[in-house]
């Protein structure tokens, strides 16, 4: 069977049915030994990929710019919007339209919900969302079951606990969306009460075969679940400082509590105390594994966009 890649942007998981997915990972898959420098590729060679990065996020910029090297191509952008002539009061519009001159496909960061939308919409070179406020993240997304694939052997029959911040964190929104693709998914939901999951999110997932469950507490959960899924509290994402620190170290996963577990420890990384450190050297931990992953499944990204959609 000829598989096709549709989507010539990446803003939102879902746009995305299981077979874009699937044909993702499986190019993925087919990059490990580039992404692990074994092997060298001049897929996108001559092609310059454009980092407009208006919120900071070091592992993200770092993994698309890696991606895009592994794959004999380069790099322009900013990190901050700072660095950027937004900060002389020029428009994200009149930004990208510069960006898409000299780029073959744009990666956008940005604080605000709707940016790469908006981007997507004005420019003609593929757009790829890494991130926007409370939104979406598809590509952590990707680069997460492509994770739990390869731990796993699966993703359909997945037990996971999303635990921490389910309000604000756009990465277990996605992957929420995503899991609703796959067969017989069963969701835990750990979060303090003032980090619930959204309503909007809670009700794409009603609409889906996800069996959701909520809990207090990750001791109550534990025994029943394949992968502890672990979020930062997002200090930046509150207000009032009080109200931070709160909450902060609701739950913190150590090694005590995952000994003798039939489990792995995910997170989208950076963390702060939710993962205690001794958890590091065990076999529980998948979190750098998680991170490594970055690379391939976002290899893969740029080359099935870039070579798609040609300027």
């Amino acid at each position: 069977m000829i598989r096709i890649f549709k989507l010539k942007n990446i803003i939102s998981i879902k746009d995305f049915e299981r077979n874009d997915i699937e044909y993702i990972l499986d190019e993925a898959s087919k990059l490990e030994t580039v992404a692990k420098s074994r092997e060298i590729s001049e897929e996108l060679k001559g092609k310059l990929l454009g980092l407009m990065f208006f919120e900071p996020s070091t592992r993200t910029k770092i993994s698309f710019e890696t991606s895009m090297k592994r794959l004999g191509g380069d790099c322009i952008g900013f990190e901050n919007s700072g660095s950027s002539s937004v900060s002389k009061g020029e428009s994200i519009a009149d930004t990208a339209k510069m960006f898409e001159g000299y780029s073959d496909a744009l990666v956008i960061r940005h604080e605000l919900e709707g940016v790469s939308k908006f981007i997507s919409d004005i420019v003609d070179v593929p757009v790829i969302n890494a991130g926007d406020g409370a939104g979406q993240h598809p590509t952590q997304t990707l680069l997460d079951l492509y994770t739990i694939k390869k731990e796993i052997g699966e993703i359909d029959n997945l037990k996971i606990a999303l635990i921490g911040d389910l309000k604000f964190g756009r990465t277990v929104h996605s992957l929420s969306n995503a899991l609703g693709l796959y067969n017989n998914v069963t969701i835990y939901l750990v979060s303090p009460p003032e980090l619930k999951m959204p309503d909007e999110v809670l009700h794409d997932m009603n609409k889906t075969n996800i069996t959701l469950k909520e809990a207090s507490s990750i001791e109550e959960i534990i025994d029943d679940v394949d992968v502890l899924y672990v979020t930062r509290i997002q200090k930046e994402r509150f207000g009032d400082i009080d109200d931070y620190l709160k909450i902060k170290g609701a739950y913190i996963i150590n090694k005590k509590m995952l000994e003798g577990k039939d489990v792995i420890v995910m997170h989208p990384l950076p963390r702060i105390d939710e993962i205690d450190g001794d958890v590091d050297n065990t076999k529980y931990n998948k979190y750098y594994t998680q991170a490594a992953n970055a690379v391939p499944v976002r290899m893969a990204i740029l080359k099935i966009l870039i070579k798609n959609n040609p300027k």
